[in-house]
């Protein structure tokens, strides 16, 4: 028999909570938790909690800004002059704004 799982605040999490989400959705949420550097799952328990998503910068954090940088810089290019921009490209650059800025240690309002 394995090890009964206890978070850090040695509370047994022996419940299974599921929800379905469309492909552009997961790949939304994919891109947060990667931006995070938190596991899925406890990015989902603080989302879903709504708790603060701190995140701290490491290596794993940095590429993951970098490879987000990189497909916005060419999602940017590919756009020409009077063609709308996609909401879910806005929504990839607001986050990466605020994860920047967090990093940078401003309060979210450029301050």
């Amino acid at each position: 028999m394995s090890a009964k799982n206890r978070d850090n605040k040695n509370r047994w999490r022996n419940i299974t909570v599921g929800f379905r989400v469309s492909p552009e959705e997961n790949v939304l949420i994919n891109k947060a938790v990667a931006l995070s550097g938190l596991p899925k799952r406890e990015y989902c328990y603080r989302r879903c909690l709504n708790q603060d998503v701190v995140v701290q910068g490491n290596p794993r954090v940095f590429k993951a800004l970098h490879k987000e940088l990189a497909a916005v810089l060419t999602e940017l290019q590919r756009i020409e002059a009077g063609e709308k921009i996609n909401d879910e490209l806005l929504n990839v650059i607001e986050l990466i704004t605020v994860i920047l800025g967090g990093l940078k240690g401003e309060d979210g309002n450029g301050e």
